[in-house]
């Protein structure tokens, strides 16, 4: 049965939204902030060869500099300013979700709530500057030592300013993606990510239809794409909104004379609690080797060196398999770190809440990790199946499917959850005009 939200939310109407005007000034806000992001992955770093740089990047692609490029919407393959994108401060944040698990004091801090959380995001803009330091300057040597022409100036005025810019563009995403949370709609740095992976989906789909207009891909395999492709988005829909609902009973309560019953709810554990960090660890890990070989002299390495590159690539499958096994894994160890079974218990615990037929305290802890362990295996062979689809769509028909497992679930994701805020806000205003129509009302019986 649909809760109360649920069918509020489904008799929303475009009369609900033409109302509501601060929804309104936040698209557009959003909108608006987006755009200029857009507009920074287009403008280069200074000093740069863009024609030059072009040429360089086509050889290495397919490796990681091409999921990077992914998540920074192109700016790395025109080397813009925000070449490095977000993923510096996606990088801290998890760093930081790590170490609050291993370090008491930051374990601490995590328990104190809205003030504890102020300092750890503190902690973690620190740490997004030195990643991103570390990063820019990196790329400064690496383009600063290119033999390809890509600097038109070499020299360590390059690779301050190399390093300024990046660094900058990144703060500047951080508190553009802060801005767009506090005033916008939706979570702002995976809007950036979103906006960045759709942007280039127009011109993937004119690729596709470019080659079947050439002749290069038949209809009919196009249209098979496009159905698996929609078939795929909607598993992916429905599985990301799959919970698992614990029954949590809360005892009957005595205030003064009257004794109110029980309160009953739910401890809503989600199929995939590790959301799209497992497929992004392993893409990067298993990317990594092909990488380093690209900038390196490949003649120079053995035989088996080689062989184990070449099957490593994209739809080979030792590529597959070490793929699936590293999503897993890392499925697993992510779940683990953003949920804390014994955490959930205690609280449980202290406000009287139980689930019927455990005892509170450790053997709740116990039951509730056995129940997330079992769906961390559906969770992860989901993560599986979506990431795996694509490549070997790639490897058996040939089709550059532009939108891979990692950036399908992210915007899908990201979509669920902008929507739901639309829908959360549409709500609120809903509920507030019913407010001022009830206490119209009583102020004209009063009179």
């Amino acid at each position: 049965m649909a809760s109360a939200a649920e069918q509020l939310a489904a008799n929303l109407n475009f009369s609900a939204f033409a109302k509501a005007e601060d929804l309104k000034k936040r698209i557009w806000f959003t909108l608006g902030a987006l755009l200029i992001y857009r507009l920074g992955t287009y403008i280069p770093l200074p000093g740069i060869n863009p024609e030059a740089f072009a040429r360089a990047f086509e050889s290495q692609a397919g490796g990681v500099l091409g999921l990077f490029n992914m998540f920074a919407g192109g700016a790395v393959e025109r080397m813009a300013i925000f070449a490095l994108g977000i993923m510096p401060y996606i990088s801290a944040s998890i760093i930081m979700q790590l170490m609050t698990s291993v370090v008491p004091t930051l374990e601490q801090l995590k328990k104190e709530g809205e003030q504890g959380r102020k300092v750890i995001n503190q902690y973690t803009r620190y740490g997004t500057v030195i990643l991103a330091t570390l990063q820019a300057y990196g790329i400064a040597v690496g383009l600063d030592t290119s033999e390809s022409g890509i600097v038109t100036d070499p020299g360590w005025f390059f690779r301050i300013s190399c390093v300024v810019t990046l660094v900058g563009g990144t703060m500047f995403l951080m508190w553009l993606g802060e801005q767009i949370t506090a005033r916008g709609i939706g979570n702002g740095i995976s809007l950036i990510i979103f906006a960045g992976i759709v942007a280039a989906l127009p011109g993937a789909v004119a690729q596709m239809l470019e080659l079947g207009r050439t002749g290069t891909l038949s209809a009919g395999l196009i249209i098979m794409v496009i159905v698996v492709a929609i078939a795929v988005i909607a598993f992916i829909v429905f599985v990301e909104r799959a919970q698992r609902r614990l029954l949590i009973q809360y005892p009957k309560r005595q205030v003064g004379n009257r004794m109110f019953q029980g309160d009953s709810s739910h401890l809503p554990l989600k199929l995939n609690t590790a959301g799209v960090i497992p497929p992004i660890f392993a893409s990067s890990l298993l990317l990594l080797p092909t990488t380093l070989a690209g900038f390196s002299n490949t003649t120079n390495l053995p035989d088996w060196a080689t062989a184990v590159l070449a099957t490593l690539g994209h739809g080979q499958p030792l590529y597959m398999v070490f793929y699936a096994a590293m999503i897993g894994f890392f499925a697993f160890f992510y779940t683990a770190v953003v949920f804390n079974p014994k955490d959930t218990a205690d609280n449980l615990k202290s406000h009287g809440g139980f689930i019927p037929g455990i005892r509170p305290g450790e053997r709740t802890a116990e039951y509730i990790d056995y129940v997330l362990t079992r769906i961390t295996v559906v969770g992860a062979l989901y993560l599986v199946f979506v990431c795996l689809l694509p490549e070997i769509l790639i490897a058996r028909t040939g089709i550059p499917f532009y939108l891979g497992g990692t950036s399908l679930l992210i915007v899908v994701s990201v979509t669920l959850d902008t929507v739901a805020q639309v829908q959360g806000h549409l709500i609120a205003q809903q509920y507030e005009g019913l407010i001022k129509k009830s206490k119209l009302r009583g102020g004209k019986r009063g009179r």
